[in-house]
């Protein structure tokens, strides 16, 4: 806690400005820029369409692109 304060202190003294992010938020949120298709879940296999995968519009938790995802999320952020 005492880093916080003495970080808090010295934006205040230089006077920059501090700003705050989401990053769970940005994290779940992440739009998706290339084509990525899963296996359907065993708990969501719909009847007579057993074969068929599923395009993701938004990165899933577990996907190994998801940290790409969240680093172009966090960037165009900064970017703005």
């Amino acid at each position: 806690m005492e880093t916080i304060h003495l970080f808090i202190l010295l934006v205040a003294q230089m006077g920059w400005r501090i700003f705050q992010l989401d990053i769970k938020s940005t994290f779940l949120n992440g739009y998706l820029e290339e084509n990525v298709y899963v296996e359907q879940s065993m708990s969501y296999v719909i009847k007579g369409q057993e074969e068929k995968v599923l395009k993701l519009k938004k990165a899933l938790f577990g996907l190994k692109y998801r940290a790409h995802v969240l680093l172009l999320g966090i960037k165009s952020e900064i970017n703005e």
